[in-house]
């Protein structure tokens, strides 16, 4: 049965959740209806250190493969200032098989009625990702900027709403923050990776995911 405008419009009002991804797998999540702080989201996003290593890390030591660290810089390089629409499927896979292990904060972002634009009652939050983004500890980090949506609507249509979305929060940092687009690597999953797949209409699934891709001290000495 095709999905109706009514549904599809629906899709587009729901709110979205900006996620960024951390080395425990855990988040910081959002208390429902209320904005997070700077502090909240610059704890929640810094890299954890970890040493060097020439072998693969071993029990509870978590060490970083050298040989590793530098084909995920590699590929990190190759998609940087890379347009939205512009990454192959197999792109978006390799990038969600990185992200797994990375920093994450859950942000509750809500868009204006079938549109991508920010609402006024998310905009502190957004703010505070963008203050949280030009500190001096985040500064400088790759930061990938993912859409998600839930099962409602069509495979097209929440495709390019994932998209538009992730390209509405990396153009406010820009413009508002003054942050290096290339830092911000956008790419959209609409509805491929929800993230409670038992639930497909959940307000979780509604998301853009922001993960801190590297740990600058790390990846500057992985480059040597």
């Amino acid at each position: 049965m095709p999905i109706s405008f009514v549904t599809k419009t629906m899709a587009a009002m729901l709110s979205v959740a900006v996620l960024a991804a951390a080395g425990t797998g855990t988040a910081l999540a959002q208390d429902k209806g209320k904005n997070v702080t700077e502090d909240q989201i610059l704890r929640a996003l810094a890299p954890e250190k970890k040493p060097l290593t020439r072998g693969l890390s071993v029990g509870p030591q978590q060490t970083v493969d050298p040989v590793a660290a530098a084909a995920e810089n590699k590929f990190v390089q190759k998609i940087r200032g890379r347009s939205t629409r512009s990454l192959s499927i197999s792109e978006r896979e390799e990038i969600a098989t990185l992200v797994k292990d990375k920093p994450k904060i859950d942000l509750e972002i809500n868009f204006d009625f079938n549109s991508a634009d920010i609402s006024a009652k998310s905009m502190p939050s957004v703010q505070a990702l963008g203050r949280a983004l030009t500190n001096a500890d985040l500064k400088g980090s790759t930061f990938i900027v993912a859409g998600h949506t839930d099962a409602a609507g069509g495979d097209a249509y929440n495709q390019d709403l994932s998209e538009r979305r992730a390209d509405a929060i990396k153009r406010y940092l820009v413009e508002k923050h003054g942050i290096n687009g290339a830092d911000l690597v956008t790419v959209g999953y609409g509805e491929s990776k929800l993230k409670d797949p038992n639930q497909p209409l959940a307000d979780a699934n509604r998301r853009v995911q922001v993960v801190n891709m590297e740990n600058k001290a790390t990846a500057s000495n992985a480059a040597k």
